[in-house]
């Protein structure tokens, strides 16, 4: 017969503690960000099309430098599908962000 092991937290082992949330607020909502499953990928491409309905951006990366090359190949790791209003907060929060990019490093060039 096993016996759990209590924490100092407070907890019976051997389960695995969960992360806490992350807390953001803005205004007088809040919002908690769980990050425990979150995953993190570099990507130097992206695409997308677009219904009545929908928003489709691929992401994915290309490691051919040689862009004389009659086709390049890239490799699409991730896909994202969202609303229409969801594409416009993306769109409205990734002008914030290079804004404040500019500002701090300079203006982007292209």
């Amino acid at each position: 017969m096993s016996e759990k092991k209590t924490k100092s937290n407070g907890e019976t082992g051997p389960e695995k503690a969960k992360p806490k949330p992350r807390q953001a607020t803005r205004g007088a909502s809040q919002v908690a960000f769980n990050t425990s499953d979150l995953k993190s990928s570099y990507c130097n491409v992206c695409n997308g099309s677009s219904t009545r309905e929908e928003v489709v951006i691929n992401f994915g990366v290309n490691e051919n430098w040689d862009m004389n090359r009659e086709r390049l190949e890239v490799a699409l790791q991730h896909r994202i599908v969202m609303s229409p209003h969801a594409a416009k907060r993306l769109r409205d929060m990734m002008i914030r962000l290079i804004e404040e990019h500019e500002t701090r490093y300079g203006k982007l060039e292209g």
